[in-house]
């Protein structure tokens, strides 16, 4: 079966919050900031709504995903068993995301994807083994910050094939 022949499932997009996406990983919103030289009332290291960030199994790559738009559909989602991925929109663009919760299938559970609406002024940093479908976005072309290592795509990534296409319902 090809996949233009697959049935379509919707896949309710859900607005984003901290305990929505605790499954999957975390929220990182907009923290107030002194400015440089200012006392430094925050303390990261001791403050649980941090982000946990998994680097140390590899190099750290930030680096500018510019995506052309692929649609509101998809019929594979794929994961990284050894990084927290952080992917945020440049320009304060919304965009969607769908997920899984990690495991150690060969594919997520169809009835546990779950879809995001993610704000432009917020980023997601993914648990490592999430899995995970996007960016999308409705946008001819989106900019994104991408937060993984350098050799993810080559020896950190898994896809799975769904055997159905997902339609985001906005």
């Amino acid at each position: 079966m090809s996949a233009p022949d697959l049935a379509t499932r919707p896949l309710p997009v859900r607005p984003l919050s901290a305990e929505a996406f605790a499954p999957y990983g975390e929220v990182i919103a907009p923290r107030r900031a002194g400015g440089q030289g200012a006392g430094a009332p925050h303390d990261p290291e001791r403050d649980p709504t941090e982000a946990r960030l998994v680097l140390h199994n590899g190099t750290p790559r930030l680096w500018l995903m510019q995506l052309p738009n692929v649609g509101l559909s998809f019929t594979r989602i794929a994961r990284h068993r050894r990084v927290s991925q952080c992917l945020g929109a440049l320009h304060g663009e919304e965009w969607l995301i769908a997920v899984a919760p990690p495991g150690e299938s060969e594919r997520p559970s169809l009835d546990e994807i779950a879809a995001f609406r993610i704000a432009g002024d917020r980023v997601i940093k993914l648990h490592p083994a999430t899995w995970h479908a996007g960016p999308h976005f409705v946008q001819a072309a989106c900019t994104f910050f991408n937060l993984e290592n350098m050799d993810t795509n080559q020896r950190d990534f898994e896809a799975a094939e769904l055997g159905v296409r997902f339609a985001f319902e906005l």
